[in-house]
């Protein structure tokens, strides 16, 4: 066996089915081997569409993504889907070729130090230097990606390493890996289980704020029984829609800058709060100082760095999401909260008035296509069940706002990076991990354009997955703040000048279909929707200054909610 040899057969070993990958000089001895694998290789038009594919089906199938690029610039142009893939607790094994050993540090052709640029954006990283190694290496990245927190792990394999052969019996191995210095914990102290449950006790206006932990934990039917078991109400964080169903009656919405005014209002006035698998971003919770100010705070996390770095909190637990919550659901019997049962009744009843004196609402037009409208119709068509990816701005926040999650890792998207040409790509990898669900990529003209090729890669698998573009002809996100925080200065984001995206779609052997007027939308959806085996792209000109409401203005708390 050599060192290729090795490779393939450890990722067999561990799993991985599918490659997002691009060739290059460094890996034609690794690329020789896959020629005969039965690992399924998926070429991305690009590296960095290939790590966004890889997160998407990490996302979309709870498995481990991998992708893979060559040295120098293969590698850097993977860099970016590596720290969205971190911001957002996403686990990957990436592969980087690399120069052979001898030449490593002689500034050799397509030579980049990997490792060094990529350190602060992964949990662990290799570089090879034996061969007999990688079986070893392999097993303990997958296993650091996908425990603890998940996140990526790289390993930069030097071309000497992937073609130097060694005796058969020293290349695969077996067994779990054994990480002296690596062991999360998964179990919440007993002590502070406790503490955290008899503090709810005493609560009358007590929240659950879901985060995306609770999604990477798989956790979500277990914060739905402690929801129910105990009458708390329940917010998600932008990361955590879908964790709890959309129309459950304790689900009170997700906060923050663009969240819902009852979810907001919750926080504010909550004299308990329990945080689950959340990092509590700056867009979350506004500004820190003021945030739920007025509440005894709990908080689990499997990342002891994420407890009272943002906010202080009174009971922290260190613990898997769903571990924990099994433990609450066993002490839950010992407190019942009956001498606040009037008291929760009313903070409920407030919640639900919150919600219908604000919800989320747009200015109907039968003239000019609203983006909240054409994502709503997206919804009623696929009646809530497709996947949702996105781009990044206004469409990003309109699918949030617009779209009702039923299901944990039903709503893919980038949060903590915010990546402009993200939800292509990543529609791809759902799409080939969940084949036989409808995928949606609902997306802006602009971020669109960020990975565009990537059309082809899905031309290329005859996947039938859906792009969305609400065209307003302008960086739509960029262009709200100038308008409201720069005297509508709009220094270069009018984008008056782009491709025709039916005919860019139909070079690329996709469909291409224009909605022009509102009363164009639902046939161009229904239309899309009979495609099965061919990506479609559907270019809605928009309100072209439509803005996403409510706001929090950035660093001001979440009682400054503005609304038009």
């Amino acid at each position: 066996m050599n060192g290729a040899d090795i490779l393939i057969a450890s990722l067999k070993r561990e799993g991985a089915d599918t490659i997002f990958g691009y060739p290059g000089g460094v890996l034609l001895g690794l690329y020789d081997r896959l020629f005969d694998s039965d690992i399924r290789h998926i070429l991305p038009r690009h590296e960095q569409g290939g790590v966004h594919a890889a997160e998407g089906y990490a996302k979309a199938s709870g498995k481990v993504g991998v992708c893979m690029g060559t040295s120098g610039p293969g590698a850097t142009n993977l860099v970016t889907g590596i720290a969205d893939a971190y911001m957002d607790s996403i686990p990957l094994v990436v592969l980087t070729g690399q120069v052979a050993s001898e030449l490593i540090g002689t500034d050799a052709f397509q030579e980049a130090d990997t490792i060094g640029i990529t350190r602060p954006i992964v949990k662990h990283s290799y570089l090879v230097k034996d061969s007999g190694e990688l079986s070893a290496v392999v097993r303990e990245a997958f296993h650091i990606a996908k425990s603890g927190r998940p996140g990526p792990v790289v390993i930069d394999l030097p071309k000497n390493m992937l073609n130097t052969s060694i005796a058969k019996a020293e290349g695969v191995g077996n067994g779990e890996a054994q990480l002296a210095g690596y062991q999360p914990n998964y179990e919440g102290h007993p002590m502070q289980i406790k503490k955290l449950l008899s503090a709810l006790d005493s609560a009358k206006k007590p929240i659950i704020i879901a985060g995306g932990g609770v999604r990477s934990a798989g956790a979500s039917e277990y914060l739905i029984k402690f929801a129910e078991a105990t009458g708390i109400p329940v917010l998600s964080t932008f990361m955590g829609l879908g964790c709890i169903p959309h129309d459950h009656p304790l689900f009170a919405g997700w906060l923050g800058m663009h969240g819902a005014y009852a979810a907001n209002m919750s926080t504010i006035n909550a004299d308990y709060l329990m945080a689950i698998g959340t990092r509590f971003s700056d867009r979350s919770t506004g500004d820190f100082a003021q945030f739920a100010a007025g509440a005894v705070k709990a908080h689990i996390d499997i990342d002891p760095s994420s407890i009272s770095k943002n906010i202080p909190v009174n009971t922290p637990i260190v613990g898997d999401a769903k571990v924990v919550l099994e433990q609450l659901l066993k002490y839950i019997s010992v407190f019942k909260a009956e001498k606040n049962e009037k008291a929760r009744a009313d903070w409920l009843k407030q919640i639900a008035k919150w919600g219908r004196e604000k919800p989320f609402t747009y200015e109907k037009s039968d003239k000019v296509i609203k983006p909240q409208f054409v994502v709503h119709e997206i919804f009623k068509l696929t009646k809530g069940e497709a996947i949702i990816t996105t781009e990044v701005g206004q469409n990003q926040m309109w699918s949030a706002q617009y779209y009702k999650f039923k299901y944990p890792n039903q709503f893919i998207s980038s949060g903590g990076l915010g990546t402009m040409g993200f939800g292509l790509p990543a529609a791809i990898g759902a799409k080939i991990a969940l084949a036989d669900r409808e995928v949606f990529d609902i997306a802006g003209d602009d971020s669109i354009l960020m990975n565009i090729q990537e059309l082809a890669t899905a031309a290329q698998h005859r996947l039938g997955i859906k792009v969305a573009i609400l065209n307003n002809r302008f960086l739509g996100m960029v262009r709200q703040w100038q308008q409201l925080f720069f005297n509508k200065r709009y220094s270069h984001t009018c984008m008056e000048f782009q491709p025709d995206f039916v005919k860019l779609a139909e070079a690329f052997g996709c469909i291409g279909l224009l909605a022009e007027k509102p009363d164009d939308v639902k046939p161009v959806l229904r239309e899309a929707l009979k495609v099965k085996d061919k990506p479609v792209v559907m270019d809605f000109c928009c309100d072209r200054e439509e803005n996403v409401f409510p706001m929090v203005p950035a660093g001001a708390g979440l009682d400054k909610m503005i609304f038009s």
